[in-house]
C-alpha cells in the first residue's frame, strides 16, 4: 500500500483545490501590498481580456482570447509579427503504415488526442469560438506557490547543464532532477520529431516536485549558455497548477533556461492558432493498470517555408508555433532529439529519495499495461519527411530508482518503456 504523505491531493484533487483556495486566500492576505501589486500587474499582462470565459469541470478557468491579443505577441522580437494564416504542410511519412492486424493484437489502446474527451475542460460541451484561442487563467495563488514572481512558469534558473561523455545528451541536472530518456546519437541536422506517449497520473510526494514525460528538440551548446530547446508532453506539477492532474504542456528557451522562455503561455513567445486545445489544461482520461491505455501523439517540426517551429497534437491537429525569431541555433535546425521522463527529487524527508513516480510508477520491465511507453519514434529531415528512428541511445542516472528499456517491432517501430517508483529497497 502506498504510504500516505501530507499531500493528500494525489488521490483527492478536488479537496486539494478547496484547500488551495482557502489557504491561498489567507496567503494573499499575508503578502505585502507592494508584492501583491507586482503580482497583479504581471497577471494583467498574461491574462488578456476574454471574449468568452469557460469554467472547466475540474476547476480551471479557460479564457477565450482573440488570437491577435494573445500573450505571444507581447514579445519584443514579435512586435511586427503577423500570425501565420496558411497552415504549414505536415511532414510526409516515409515509413510503412502500421499493420492493422498487428494493431488489433494490442488491445486497449486509445489515442486521447483523437477523441472528444482528451481535455477536461471539454466536459461541459462549450468551446472557444473561431478566431479565439483558449488560455488557462493564472491566479495570485498560482504565483504564490512559486519561489518568486520571476520563477513563476519557469524552470529553476539555478539549474545548470552538466558535461557528460561524448555522444550523450546533456540534460538539466542538479537540484534533484532525474531522467530516463532516449536520444538520437551523434550530431546531425534534424527538423523535428514525433512520438506517441501514454498518459498516467503519477504520485507526487512534495509540492515542489513534478513528474513529466516529453520530447525535447535541441540545438546549441550543452555546456554553455546558448542552448535552444523546444519541449512538449504531459506533466504533473502541483506547484505550477495547484493539483495532481496530468496536463498538456510546452516549454521553450534560447539561453539554457536562464532568462528566456517559460511553460505554456505564461510568458510571450508561443503563438497559438487552435481554438479547442488549451495548453496547460488537464488530459482526461488517463491509463489504468491492466486496463485501457490512453496516449497522446505530439509532433514538433520546422515549417520549411517560413521557418517557424509548429506543434501538432494527434494525427492532424495544429496547436500553434514557436516563431523562428525566438531562437538562435534553432532558427536553423536541431542537432538532437530526446524522448522520456523527468522528475524532481527534493530529498525533503530525512535526505531519503523521493517517492515521486516517473511515468506510471512502474519499472520498464513491467511492460504493456503497467509501465509507461513512448512508441513510433520518428524524426523530420530537411525534405520535411518523417522517418522512423532506426537507433536510439538511452540514459538513466540511477536505474534502481527509474529505468528505461528500448525495443523494436513492426507495429510500434522504435519504442521504449520507462519509469519507476523512486524510493524503494534498492533506491533508499
Amino acid at each position: 500500500m502506498r504510504k500516505r504523505r501530507s499531500f493528500l491531493y494525489a488521490r483527492t484533487p478536488h479537496l486539494l483545490l478547496l484547500l488551495l483556495l482557502v489557504g491561498g486566500a489567507s496567503a494573499a492576505r499575508r503578502v505585502s501590498r507592494p508584492r501583491l501589486h507586482r503580482i497583479q500587474k504581471h497577471l494583467a499582462k498574461i491574462n488578456k481580456p476574454p471574449i468568452l470565459t469557460i469554467e472547466s469541470p475540474d476547476g480551471d478557468i479557460i479564457d477565450c482570447i482573440h488570437k491577435r491579443r494573445q500573450p505571444a505577441l507581447d514579445h519584443p522580437l514579435l512586435k511586427n509579427h503577423k500570425i501565420q494564416k496558411s497552415p504549414p504542410e505536415f511532414p510526409r511519412s516515409l515509413g510503412p503504415k502500421p499493420n492493422d492486424e498487428l494493431r488489433k493484437t494490442t488491445a486497449g489502446i486509445n489515442n486521447s488526442s483523437s477523441t472528444g474527451t482528451w481535455q477536461a475542460w471539454h466536459g461541459n460541451g462549450t468551446w472557444c469560438p473561431n478566431g479565439s484561442v483558449p488560455v488557462r487563467r493564472s491566479t495570485v495563488d498560482d504565483v504564490l506557490r512559486a519561489k518568486s514572481l520571476f520563477d513563476y512558469g519557469r524552470k529553476r534558473p539555478s539549474l545548470r547543464l552538466s558535461k557528460r561523455q561524448v555522444d550523450a545528451p546533456d540534460v538539466v541536472s542538479g537540484n534533484g532532477h532525474e531522467h530516463a530518456i532516449a536520444y538520437t546519437p551523434g550530431t546531425s541536422e534534424l527538423y523535428g520529431a514525433k512520438s506517441t506517449i501514454n498518459v498516467w497520473d503519477p504520485w507526487i510526494e512534495q509540492g515542489n516536485e513534478f513528474s513529466l514525460s516529453q520530447m525535447w528538440v535541441l540545438s546549441g551548446s550543452f555546456d554553455g549558455s546558448d542552448l535552444n530547446s523546444i519541449e512538449a508532453g504531459w506533466q504533473v506539477s502541483p506547484e505550477l497548477y495547484g493539483d495532481a492532474r496530468p496536463r498538456l504542456f510546452t516549454y521553450w528557451t534560447s539561453d539554457s533556461y536562464q532568462a528566456t522562455g517559460c511553460y505554456n503561455l505564461l510568458c510571450s513567445g508561443f503563438v497559438q492558432t487552435n481554438s479547442r486545445i488549451a495548453i496547460g489544461a488537464a488530459i482526461s482520461p488517463v491509463s489504468s493498470f491492466s486496463g485501457s491505455q490512453f496516449d497522446i501523439t505530439i509532433l514538433i517540426w520546422k515549417d520549411p517555408k517560413l521557418g517557424n517551429w509548429w506543434m501538432g497534437f494527434g494525427e492532424n491537429t495544429l496547436v500553434g508555433y514557436w516563431p523562428s525569431e525566438l531562437f538562435t541555433h534553432l532558427a536553423d535546425h536541431a542537432t538532437m532529439v530526446e524522448f522520456g521522463g523527468e522528475v524532481v527529487n527534493s530529498r525533503a524527508e530525512d535526505g531519503a529519495h523521493t517517492t515521486t513516480q516517473m511515468g506510471s510508477g512502474r519499472f520498464s520491465g513491467d511492460g504493456f499495461g503497467h509501465a509507461s511507453y513512448f512508441r513510433n519514434l520518428e524524426v523530420v529531415d530537411s525534405d520535411n519527411s518523417l522517418s522512423a528512428v532506426q537507433s536510439i541511445s538511452t540514459l538513466a542516472e540511477d536505474t534502481n530508482c527509474y529505468d528505461i528499456r528500448s525495443s523494436y517491432d513492426a507495429d510500434w517501430g522504435t519504442h521504449f518503456y520507462y519509469g519507476g517508483p523512486g524510493k524503494n529497497d534498492r533506491c533508499p
